[in-house]
C-alpha cells in the first residue's frame, strides 16, 4: 500500500465511507484492487476472492486483520508484512499503532485508518442492531 500517492490514499479513504464518485474514479483510473479492498472492507465476500484470485491476498488478509481475525495476523507475520500489522492495528484504533505510522510520517495512513475504523465501528453497532439484521 505505500506505493499509492497520498491522494489515491485518500480516495480509497472516500470510497471505503461510501462515496460512489470517488469509488468510481478509483474503479476507471486502474485500481481496482483498491475498489476490491474497500467493498472487502464493507463485507463483501466476492470482492474478498477477487482479490485473492487476482494477485492481491495481503489485501484480501488484511481486510480480515482490520476484524481482529488472529489467523490473518500469522499469515501477515509469515509473509513479513509488518506495515500491514502495523496498519490493521491502526484501522482497529490501536494507539501504539497510530503513534507508529505517526513517529514514521505516514499521517495518510493514520486518515486512511481513522476513515476504516469509523466504518468497522458501523459495522459492528449494526450488527447489534435488530433492526438491520439481513434475513436471507
Amino acid at each position: 500500500m505505500q506505493r499509492y500517492e497520498p491522494k489515491i490514499l485518500i480516495a480509497l479513504g472516500e470510497a471505503v465511507t461510501g462515496n460512489k464518485k470517488v469509488f468510481r474514479w478509483l474503479a476507471e483510473n486502474g485500481y481496482a484492487e483498491l475498489t476490491a479492498l474497500s467493498n472487502c472492507i464493507n463485507s463483501d465476500n466476492e470482492a474478498f476472492y477477487w482479490l485473492l484470485r487476482n494477485g492481491y491476498p495481503e489485501y484480501a488478509i488484511l481486510s480480515n486483520a482490520m476484524d481482529g481475525y488472529d489467523d490473518a495476523y500469522i499469515w501477515l507475520k509469515k509473509h513479513n508484512l509488518k506495515f500491514y500489522i502495523v496498519f490493521a492495528d491502526a484501522c482497529r484504533n490501536q494507539p501504539r499503532a497510530i503513534a507508529w505510522l505517526k513517529k514514521n510520517n505516514l499521517e495518510v495512513f493514520n486518515h486512511l485508518a481513522s476513515k476504516i475504523y469509523e466504518v468497522l465501528e458501523k459495522q459492528r453497532r449494526d450488527s447489534y442492531d435488530y433492526h438491520k439484521i439481513r434475513m436471507s
